[in-house]
Formats: C-alpha cells, sequence, structure tokens
C-alpha cells in the first residue's frame, strides 16, 4: 500500500503524534510466555508472534536420532513484531533484553526501526492513535 495513508474517504484524526517504533525481536521458544508476561506489565498491548528457524553465531548443532547423527543447521527460534510509541521504544527493548537473557549463546537480537505510518482497519486511526 502506498504511503498515502490513510484509503480515500475514511475519516481519520491526524492532529496526534506519529513517531511509532517497530520492535523486532527474535528470542528462545521457552522464554516467550515469560517474556509476554513481561511486556504486558510494562504496557504493550498486543505484538505479533511467529515462530521461525535462524542461525547467528551459535551455528546449529548436532543431534542423535534413532541412533543416526545428523546436523541442525537452523536453531527454532520466535520472531516478536511490536510497534509501540516513540516514547516506549527504550522501555520495550530494555524488558526484551533483561527477561529473554539467558547468558548462553543463541539469546536472540533486537531490532528498532521507524515506522513511516500505521492504520487501525476498524476505525481509521493512524500512527500512535492505531496502536
Amino acid at each position: 500500500m502506498p504511503s498515502g495513508f490513510p484509503p480515500r474517504g475514511a475519516q481519520v484524526n491526524t492532529s496526534k503524534g506519529n513517531n511509532v517504533k517497530l520492535i523486532i525481536a527474535t528470542i528462545k521458544p521457552f522464554k516467550l510466555e515469560e517474556v509476554r508476561e513481561a511486556l504486558t506489565s510494562v504496557g504493550v498491548r498486543g505484538m505479533m508472534v511467529t515462530e521461525i528457524k535462524g542461525f547467528g553465531s551459535q551455528s546449529g548443532h548436532t543431534e542423535i536420532y534413532r541412533g543416526a547423527e545428523y546436523a541442525v543447521n537452523f536453531v527454532p527460534k520466535v520472531k516478536l513484531e511490536i510497534v509501540v510509541p516513540e516514547s516506549m521504544a527504550d522501555q520495550v527493548v530494555s524488558t526484551i533484553a533483561t527477561t529473554a537473557k539467558t547468558d548462553k549463546i543463541g539469546d536472540g537480537k533486537i531490532f528498532v526501526l521507524d515506522v513511516e505510518s500505521a492504520l487501525r482497519v476498524r476505525t481509521g486511526e493512524i500512527n500512535d492513535d492505531a496502536l
């Protein structure tokens, strides 16, 4: 969709702020519920969660299954995508980093990106009002 939010004919209030951040975090799957609870406690009202596979520093490992050894090149992870007002971004990143940390290789990564615009489909609200 072009950056011309909102769609033609939509009724929106554009007078409020529009500094919105997208936080993408990859974490170990067993940390998901703990991270979700911590984020809820700091005011995050929603997130998208995707089961993914990837590799980084740990670059996979070997496992034995039915007596045969094989390489596991991609490690299971969970990807969180959270859109928050810019004023909350540092706190959300800190909460994820603290809660997801195990002090072992493969704890994950966190990326913070600018969001050009956001739109709540139901109401037509945009940017931080859409969150």
